[in-house]
């Protein structure tokens, strides 16, 4: 599975340990980053430390909600054509519609999730408002980080699934030292932001109702002038140090010298802590945590901690009081211990992994066993015979016999082949539809499906080869196969663009060689994925002869599939099983009309005939002979319109 993980905040090295632990799951994870970002109240610039996954992008604009990315490199990684997009930003930001945009016009149909953290139900100005309406209705599942963020993205209008995943500690990294509980001397902590809602001043405050205390302060921010102005005021600067920023060792090492972990957070109007990472830290560092009854810090710390009111300098004060000392410290420390295993990166992998698979369930049931072989038979019995002969043993057949011949009945009694005999010529389409229903019946639609028209020729060995092809992607739905005449070895082009008026109009003026695209692979040798048959559904049955599989593989397309062909040696005589062109050539003009009025409508069935008109009248005009005459009998067809004249036909 190939994740494109997009989150501006893996510019700190250790914030990508999900990322890490994800692949060592076996997922193919690429993460784009800001190039250079402000954490913790310092501007941080992107270091790989040995990540090759990570990229880092050019950002504009400082606030987490209102920046964006540099498109280029957004552009760039949705040209990896990853199975899954996940975009660690919140649904209203600005970076989330850009990446949504690009994503459109890159069209890429990954599906992709988004990630919330926001626990206040706001009602955002325009057009952040339009941008989280457009991320929740098309994202297909989201995951947050407190309960209260789900439950809001539901309400807001979120279809697909939400799951609470927490952010992740490193164990190995915040790991609690080998000491006794506290003295009566505590060493007091705070980590974080030094901003007004984290209530950094109620914990000076508190500090000077106990004269025994010792404060360390880890964290910058726009108020740290402020905080040590207040220190000196409360008469406390002595016991109280400001450490400035920390991360990794040197901030696990912080942890290990507390006593005790303060976060004072203050619920302001358009904030609350939404998760409380540094909880979950000092927690794994055997740091008992004192924290305010604010926000989501009551479900990160559970009954690890002790919460308090927030704003209450002398209940923190009691508070940190009661968890130092010592028969408490260690009960909340085994508390803590306990519950920070919860939050480990593995845990948090595991459950992102899980989320991924319910977003885009696995896709290689099929891979176990050879796929089914289905053959439509028509006509000489022959035919279809020498098509399994090449074909060899090994694989289990099902035939649906549009001839109801006793031959063909007795052909696949012999070779030990389910026969279905549907009682009428059905056509193409709703034969396969009858295998397909068939197999259902006897519990095989979890295997994929080989489609063999009987005058087709392929090994064993190399439908093994289309098979690795399908399974070497997630999203491939068919793969096809490369051919050759069999009179002449010449090879047979089997990639085609989508038929429809643009290319149309491109045939009718000699500029048909202007569009080469990849669009389909001719259907006389095709192998079906049994996921992309349940997803797509059966095939079209109005498609009487012809059409029915480009139909449909634009459907599949159109759902986020891709279309593969794998090089191996088949053969195709081509209209082998059908001896009357007239009839022929009006069952293929009847479909082309079928498909553009399904995929473009009236007005693009118009478009695509007026071109097939000019067409053949130019051809009337410029050519001789049997070409002329071909160009004639195409134009008659075209006036009367083809399904009328494949009705006369019949």
């Amino acid at each position: 599975m190939r994740v494109l993980r997009i989150a501006h905040h893996g510019v700190v090295s250790a914030w990508r340990e999900r990322e890490r632990a994800l692949r060592a799951r076996g997922l193919d994870v690429r993460l784009l980053s800001a190039q250079r970002w402000n954490e913790g109240g310092r501007a941080l610039a992107l270091r790989s430390d040995g990540d090759t996954f990570v990229t880092g992008a050019g950002t504009l604009g400082s606030h987490p909600n209102a920046f964006v990315y540099s498109p280029r490199r957004i552009w760039r990684a949705l040209g990896s054509r990853p199975d899954i997009i996940d975009l660690h930003e919140e649904p209203f930001a600005l970076a989330t519609a850009e990446i949504l945009l690009l994503r459109l016009l890159r069209r890429r149909r990954a599906p992709y999730m988004v990630y919330s953290a926001q626990n206040i139900d706001k009602r955002y100005p325009i057009p952040f408002r339009w941008f989280e309406r457009w991320a929740l209705r098309g994202a297909a599942a989201a995951y947050v980080c407190n309960r209260e963020a789900g439950e809001i993205l539901v309400r807001k209008g979120l279809s697909g699934p939400v799951r609470l995943i927490p952010l992740g500690v490193d164990t190995g990294v915040f790991a609690p030292a080998d000491r006794p509980p506290p003295t009566a001397a505590l060493t007091v902590g705070y980590v974080g932001r030094l901003d007004t809602h984290k209530g950094v001043d109620v914990l000076l405050h508190a500090a000077a109702l106990r004269t025994t205390w010792r404060v360390e302060i880890t964290g910058d921010g726009p108020r740290r002038t402020e905080l040590v102005a207040l220190a000196a005021a409360l008469g406390i600067s002595d016991r109280v140090r400001f450490l400035g920023f920390a991360a990794g060792d040197a901030l696990a090492g912080r942890y290990r010298r507390l006593d005790v972990l303060a976060v004072p957070s203050l619920p302001r109007p358009g904030w609350l802590e939404q998760f409380c990472r540094v909880a979950v830290e000092a927690m794994a560092s055997g740091v008992p945590v004192v924290g305010s009854h604010s926000g989501a810090i009551p479900d990160v710390v559970a009954d690890a901690g002790i919460l308090v009111a927030p704003g209450d300098s002398n209940a923190l004060a009691a508070a940190v009081d009661e968890a130092g000392a010592p028969e408490r410290w260690a009960q909340l420390r085994t508390r803590g211990l306990t519950r920070a295993e919860g939050y480990t990166w593995q845990s948090v992998a595991e459950m992102q992994h899980a989320l991924y698979d319910e977003v885009l369930p696995a896709r290689s049931a099929g891979a176990r066993q050879r796929p089914q072989v289905v053959a439509v038979a028509y006509g000489d019995p022959a035919l279809l015979e020498g098509a399994l002969e090449a074909l060899g043993e090994g694989f289990e057949t099902t035939i649906v016999d549009n001839s109801s011949s006793m031959t063909t009945a007795q052909m696949a009694e012999r070779h030990g082949i389910h026969y279905i005999d549907p009682g009428a010529n059905l056509g193409f389409g709703a034969g396969v539809n009858v295998a397909l229903r068939s197999l259902r019946e006897r519990g095989r639609d979890a295997d994929d499906v080989l489609l063999l028209n009987p005058d087709a020729r392929i090994a064993g060995i190399d439908v093994d080869s289309m098979h690795e092809k399908l399974h070497s992607r997630r999203d491939l739905a068919a793969v096809g196969a490369t051919q050759i005449e069999p009179a002449t070895g010449d090879p047979v082009r089997v990639w085609w663009p989508f038929p429809g008026p643009g290319r149309a109009w491109l045939e009718a003026v000699g500029a048909g060689f202007l569009n080469r695209t990849h669009g389909f692979v001719i259907g006389s040798v095709l192998l079906l994925r049994a996921e992309a048959l349940a997803a797509v559904g059966e095939f079209d049955e109005r498609f009487f002869l012809y059409a029915e599989e480009v139909d449909w593989q634009k459907r599949a397309t159109d759902a986020g599939w891709r279309i593969g062909l794998a090089e191996v040696a088949a053969t195709h005589i081509g209209a082998a099983t059908s001896g009357d062109s007239d009839r022929r050539d009006a069952l293929f003009f009847a479909s082309n009309e079928i498909y553009q009025r399904k995929h473009f409508g009236a007005p693009g069935w118009q478009a695509f005939r007026a071109a097939m008109v000019f067409g053949a009248v130019v051809r009337t005009v410029a050519l001789r002979g049997e070409r002329r005459a071909q160009a004639r009998r195409r134009l008659a067809i075209f006036m009367r319109g083809p399904v009328a004249h494949a009705r006369r036909v019949s």
